[in-house]
């Protein structure tokens, strides 16, 4: 069966469009909506554009990041972050991110996270997009217009704390970023163990772990980037993951001071920390390498969009809310993907739907999508926390944007590359990031990147 299509209009519009953080996403969603003709303002809170890659030395008061009342601290970066993507797969395919020339920049093919924020700094300078960016102010609430389509927009300047200023936009485009708001370990006697706790969103460097018996809850890349580097100082570093069998109990290879373990089940009084494979550890910190949850403290749907054990929902296609569409979109929640590339078709298909070029199904229809989609995650036993976690099936998302944009598919070249990488920091975490992939791959990135940027030079001459 055929599916309908919302009507489209003759002729192409352009929309006043807010968008909220100029990290990638924003930067990406004001590019692509600029492209398509529509007048945007981005709207940052912090001084300069990059987000989650603008790093910050400092930490929040609330080491958990619980309080609400914190000085929160947008970056979750540590000092010695390198991505662990190559720049090849992580970069936009309008822009791609290859070494600059200078020499202060990081040519490496998995660079530190300075060279990611000059990246972003360049593509912004390229495409002009700071001009569309009001820096250190703050969107404090975003909510409809009654008996209208539309949304008001109130933002503060940072230093202007009653002063505020309302605005009318057509469509919003949340960009806000998701790695702020700590999700956090739940353990039972947590509140009468004695010992310090701290999400990873407050790491910043190893030494304050000096001669500390640690216990570090979590799987993810970051996860053994940081146990690895505080097993440099610590006493001990007992790794804990719920991804790994109850019995499990292993040293780590190539360290003396390093085991990991099953999941807590249980602190005492004590300090000691009771793991489900029978050990106990008598520790000094518990360190949560927990992920984060989807945050929107300004925005007002009148419970139409709500995060619920961080499914953002719902949403079409993990963009568009069906009620709402196209005049509120998500960029950036789809996770374990290389982000910009992601992001950027994204932006691409979001910009083309306001302008009324992309045509996307009628309400109901995505609400029946939607409904399918849950149905198949909870088919399959996928928790709902993992709504937006695509992994392998990127690729195939990817290339459906691709798709609804009139775009080219993903080249095969991303595929190998973010496999190779993936199995690499799986199965050689120390020296991945620094070996030589296959020659043709890279060869073939390459010439793929100049046929995009001779492209999109073409493009913008018309």
């Amino acid at each position: 069966m055929a599916i309908n299509r919302l009507s489209l209009p003759t002729t192409l519009n352009s929309r006043q469009v807010a968008v909220i953080g100029a990290g990638a996403a924003g930067l990406a969603a004001a590019r692509e909506l600029h492209q398509e003709g529509h007048d945007v303002v981005v709207f940052e809170r912090d001084a300069q554009i990059g987000g989650t890659w603008l790093y910050d030395s400092r930490v929040e008061s609330d080491p958990l990041g619980l309080d609400p009342s914190r000085n929160i601290i947008h970056s979750s970066l540590y000092s010695s972050l390198r991505t662990n993507l190559p720049r090849e797969v992580m970069g936009f395919r309008v822009y791609p991110f290859i070494p600059k020339k200078d020499k202060t920049r990081d040519p490496r093919r998995y660079p530190g996270h300075r060279e990611v924020l000059l990246y972003l700094q360049d593509f912004a300078r390229e495409f002009e997009i700071e001009e569309m960016v009001r820096f250190e102010t703050e969107v404090v609430n975003i909510g409809l217009v009654e008996n209208s389509n539309k949304w008001k927009v109130r933002s503060k300047k940072k230093k202007a704390d009653f002063d505020f200023e309302d605005e009318i936009y057509d469509a919003v485009v949340v960009c806000n970023g998701h790695h702020t708001q700590p999700q956090i370990a739940e353990i039972q006697g947590i509140n009468s163990w004695p010992g310090k706790q701290m999400h990873s969103h407050n790491y910043r460097i190893p030494e304050p772990f000096q001669d500390q018996v640690v216990v570090l809850i979590g799987s993810s890349a970051s996860a053994a980037d940081i146990s690895r580097e505080i097993a440099g100082v610590a006493k001990e570093v007992h790794v804990a993951s719920r991804s790994v069998a109850n019995e499990t109990y292993e040293a780590q290879a190539g360290y003396d001071n390093m085991w990991l373990h099953s999941m807590i089940e249980s602190v005492r009084e004590d300090g000691s920390v009771v793991f489900r494979n029978g050990r106990v550890v008598l520790a000094d910190i518990i360190l949560h390498c927990t992920g984060y949850k989807y945050h929107f403290p300004f925005l007002e749907t009148n419970g139409i969009v709500t995060v619920d054990d961080n499914r953002v929902g719902p949403l079409y296609q993990h963009v568009f809310p069906p009620v709402l569409a196209p005049w509120l979109s998500f960029v950036g929640l789809p996770w374990k993907v290389a982000p910009f590339p992601l992001i950027e078709l994204q932006c691409k298909w979001i910009a083309g739907v306001l302008s009324g070029r992309i045509a996307i199904p009628l309400q109901q229809e995505m609400i029946e999508a939607v409904e399918a989609f849950y149905m198949t995650l909870e088919a399959s036993n996928v928790p709902k926390r993992y709504t937006h976690r695509i992994g392998d099936s990127q690729f195939e998302y990817n290339n459906w944007l691709a798709a609804q944009c009139g775009c080219e598919e993903f080249e095969g070249w991303r595929n190998q590359m973010y496999n190779a990488s993936s199995i690499g920091r799986l199965q050689r975490p120390e020296t991945y990031r620094d070996e030589l992939m296959d020659e043709c791959l890279v060869k073939d990135a390459y010439e793929d990147f100049a046929k995009y940027i001779q492209k999109d030079f073409l493009q913008s001459q018309l």
